[in-house]
């Protein structure tokens, strides 16, 4: 496994973080993985020299920060590990349950805290933008919990440029806790990011963990066409993912990465990441799993080291398109 500092926290984060959304029980949808299925994720995981972890509350209504907890206490060292979770998103239909006011954030940390089982969250993050409350509320109450010592390092996750800036310079301004990270939707089907977010991330030095890497299995090769939906369980049932991707070009773009992967012998999965990897702004793909080759795949990709020439390839065929992920 490679390393590397994440942003400007002083953390040093594998080049791999592992997406814990997948885990926690089917009942929340059917295409994650109960807890004793999702065991030998987090074990061979840490076997290989990720320590960088990712889930959220939302994500099986709480059940992925138990699951993702109680694993890496019994196969980690929490000392070598970042563990980073996110608030935003309601976990029932009941006032206050939901959105970035000083309460729910506040409330919402201490329940991930019991749930991940420790005294400290690495990364806490906004998991959208609130646009009911205004951004000095969300702000004071996240640096709140850094200055008790909930939270070592904030983040914030996909937006638009403007509302980062605005952001760092309230943070800059009140002397408080500012967003060290910045969770987005960035792959090689969806670059829309590199207008303006990522010169803004890699000036600010945030580091940057990139959600989607794969484009929802597309970039892996496990579609036949960018409508297919008979692939897998969530290409089935992921409503939100069939809103991500669905331009002409895209298909240009798997077939470039289909040559690349094929003229070198290596899976398409590696050959998208090591794209990702390969462009300095980024820290960590968080790359989520069902299947233990996947999880190969992805530490593979750690080793994969593209040319110009083939960076130039697998980025030709790509078109601007409308904005999506926010």
């Amino acid at each position: 496994m490679r390393y590397t500092t994440l942003g400007s926290t002083g953390m040093t984060v594998s080049r791999i973080c592992l997406g814990c959304m997948s885990f926690g029980t089917p009942d929340w949808r059917p295409w994650v993985l109960a807890e004793e299925d999702a065991r030998p994720f987090f074990r061979r995981a840490i076997e290989a020299g990720i320590n960088f972890f990712d889930t959220a509350d939302m994500y099986a209504l709480g059940v992925s920060e138990e699951v993702t907890g109680r694993a890496l206490r019994e196969y980690g060292r929490l000392d070598e590990l970042v563990i980073a979770t996110k608030v935003y998103f309601p976990l029932a239909d009941r006032p206050n349950m939901g959105g970035l006011s000083r309460k729910h954030i506040v409330q919402a940390c201490e329940a991930s805290l019991r749930r991940l089982g420790v005294d400290t969250i690495d990364l806490y993050q906004i998991h959208r933008w609130d646009p009911h409350i205004p951004v000095d509320e969300t702000l004071a109450a996240l640096d709140h919990l850094v200055q008790a010592g909930k939270v070592r390092h904030i983040g914030a996750s996909s937006g638009w440029a403007w509302q980062l800036a605005r952001a760092l310079g309230v943070s800059e301004r009140r002397g408080w806790a500012r967003f060290a990270t910045m969770q987005n939707h960035y792959n090689l089907l969806y670059r829309e990011e590199e207008r303006e977010m990522l010169p803004l991330c890699a000036t600010e030095q945030l580091g940057v963990m990139p959600w989607s890497p794969l484009a929802r299995g597309l970039l892996a090769g496990s579609r036949s066409s960018v409508g297919d939906r008979s692939a897998s369980t969530r290409a089935a049932t992921d409503s939100y993912g069939h809103t991500l991707y669905d331009q002409d070009t895209e298909w240009a773009i798997v077939d470039a990465v289909r040559a690349v992967a094929n003229e070198r012998g290596i899976s398409m999965a590696q050959v998208a990441l090591a794209w990702l990897l390969s462009k300095p702004v980024v820290s960590a793909p968080i790359v989520g799993t069902t299947r233990l080759p996947q999880l190969e795949d992805a530490i593979a990709a750690v080793d994969v080291a593209l040319s110009a020439e083939e960076i130039a390839s697998l980025e030709a065929p790509y078109r601007p398109q409308p904005v999506r992920g926010h």
